[in-house]
């Protein structure tokens, strides 16, 4: 189901103030006045009431704006300040009183105790039928209830399609973008910010004044800072946030309950994408880091705003072939240690720890990776790594470093005895000849070398092949890998020699071959 395009889709109307009321046409032409609460003006008009009641507070649920003449007011000091002070604890947004033959002036006790309790009082001083002001006002408000169900059926109807179709949390942010025209930011109960939506340049004024803001918004909606809570089952677990939002306050507050709804569901469902929002919110990061489309300095206000700490700090750029996010968060958990975690291309998991400079980076590195290798129950687990970066603007290439020795070692883990930890400088020949494995020139020479091997129906000789070189050119350890005796290993690595027409006891031959099948791996791979 696609989503409703925001050009089907019409804001509400503003809600009536009593300012606005008084600016009407058909208010004009009564003359109006406003002679006592005149800091209360903005006040919203919820209903208009016509009441000539002495005790007409106790018939108002609150934000009615009362029109009457005071006929029954008149000459009684006492039940004049009464009557507004009974309006005032009914919560009116302001009385309207029509001057006349009741009062031909504005009455001074009534002026007085509307001032004291900022009650705004208006005079007309014309003769003003008061059923035109109830229609014009009226009108405006069922319209304005109207456009509201209209606008939570639209907005309901547009996100409800995108869960259906599976899609995942930011595309339903984005919707709810393009619906309020400001930026949407998702939290935890932390206040780490997991996901945002709306025009890049204004998420990120938000996220730079990200501290601020998650102090500040903590309650109703002041200044278009708009919260929706999200939970369900009597529990909370994030906010939703419309930061900045320019409309009507009413109608933000719906945006934003409507939004949650949306978001409560998606995650009851599984969220589209299998991840929690945690990880989906470091995978977005990680994916732009590492890509290097969104410059390191724009995307510091994210981390930051995501929990990472970020200021005089050591950053350590992982990556963990085949491994699974979960069990590395768990691990950095278990031992304290700042980082983003995430999935990456590959079948890889990227990490970022953040370390304080007094802190010996290599050795928690290490520390980290020997307790992978203990709580996943896999021995043969390797982290690569980049060398540690102080400036946060680094962090991206060495992200790409630790990636190219994660390639590197990926075909060697299963015949060689690798440390926890392996950078650069340890994958020697083999990461020289991932960074050239597109080259033509290299893919041909690795044809050509093997050219007796790679037509052979049989990729047993490949493999043995691959083994023997990688050990050394150990026999005994390659036998024992391929559970084959030596005479029996003797007999393949002559089909070898004779398939490749080469000598494995001569050294520059058996390199020549050894690089044509690094080459062959890296582009298989």
């Amino acid at each position: 189901m696609t989503a409703i395009s925001t050009a089907t889709w019409q804001p509400l109307e503003p809600a009536l103030s009593v300012r606005q009321v008084l600016t009407l046409e058909r208010v004009l032409a009564g003359e109006p006045e406003v002679v006592a609460g005149a800091g209360q003006l903005d006040r919203p008009v919820r209903w208009v009431h016509v009441a000539e009641a002495a005790d007409v507070g106790v018939m108002l649920s609150g934000g009615e704006m009362v029109l009457t003449t005071g006929v029954l007011l008149a000459g009684d000091e006492a039940k004049q300040a009464e009557y507004i002070q009974s309006l005032h604890r009914a919560e009116a947004a302001a009385v309207v009183l029509g001057l006349g033959r009741a009062f031909p002036a504005p009455p001074e006790v009534m002026r007085r105790a509307a001032e004291r309790c900022g009650l705004p009082l208006v005079v007309l001083h014309r003769p003003f039928p008061f059923a035109e002001l109830t229609e014009e006002v009226q009108c405006r408000l069922v319209r304005r209830k109207f456009a509201a169900v209209s606008l939570s059926e639209t907005v309901r109807t547009a996100l409800t399609g995108l869960i259906t179709a599976g899609a995942p949390l930011q595309r339903l942010l984005d919707e709810v973008a393009q619906h309020s025209g400001c930026p949407v930011v998702v939290t935890n109960l932390a206040h780490r910010v997991l996901a945002t939506a709306g025009e890049r340049p204004a998420v990120d004024d938000v996220l730079r004044d990200w501290e601020r803001i998650a102090r500040q918004a903590g309650g109703g909606a002041a200044d278009g800072w708009i919260p929706a809570e999200l939970g369900g089952r009597g529990e909370r677990w994030g906010r939703l946030l419309l930061c900045g939002y320019r409309g009507d306050a009413a109608t933000g507050r719906l945006l934003a309950d409507r939004a949650a709804e949306a978001l409560v569901l998606h995650r009851m469902l599984g969220g589209g994408s299998g991840h929690t929002w945690e990880e989906q919110s470091a995978q977005s990061l990680l994916t732009d880091l590492i890509s290097g489309v969104v410059p390191a300095r724009q995307l510091l206000p994210r981390a930051r705003a995501a929990g990472l700490p970020v200021n005089r700090r050591t950053f350590v750029p992982l990556v963990v072939p085949g491994a699974d996010p979960a069990p590395l968060g768990r691990v950095l958990r278990m031992l304290g240690l700042p980082g983003l975690v995430a999935q990456s291309a590959g079948g890889t998991t990227a990490v970022v720890l953040s370390l304080p400079r007094d802190q010996h980076a290599e050795a928690l590195t290490a520390h980290f990776a020997a307790r992978l290798r203990t709580e996943t129950g896999a021995p043969a687990t390797v982290v690569a790594a980049a060398d540690p970066r102080t400036d946060w603007e680094d962090v991206p290439a060495g992200l790409r470093e630790a990636r190219h020795v994660a390639d590197a070692v990926a075909d060697s883990s299963a015949v060689l005895d690798l440390p926890a930890v392996v950078r650069l400088k340890d994958v020697h020949l083999r990461g020289l000849i991932r960074l050239l494995r597109d080259d033509p020139q290299v893919q041909s020479f690795a044809e050509r070398e093997l050219d007796g091997l790679l037509c052979d129906a049989e990729p047993e000789l490949l493999n043995v092949l691959r083994t023997y070189l990688a050990t050394g050119r150990n026999k005994s350890r390659t036998a024992q890998l391929h559970h084959v005796s030596r005479p029996a290993l003797y007999r393949r690595l002559e089909a070898i020699q004779a398939r490749l027409g080469v000598d494995l006891d001569d050294f520059e031959q058996a390199a020549s071959v050894h690089i044509a099948l690094l080459a062959h791996d890296a582009q298989q791979g």
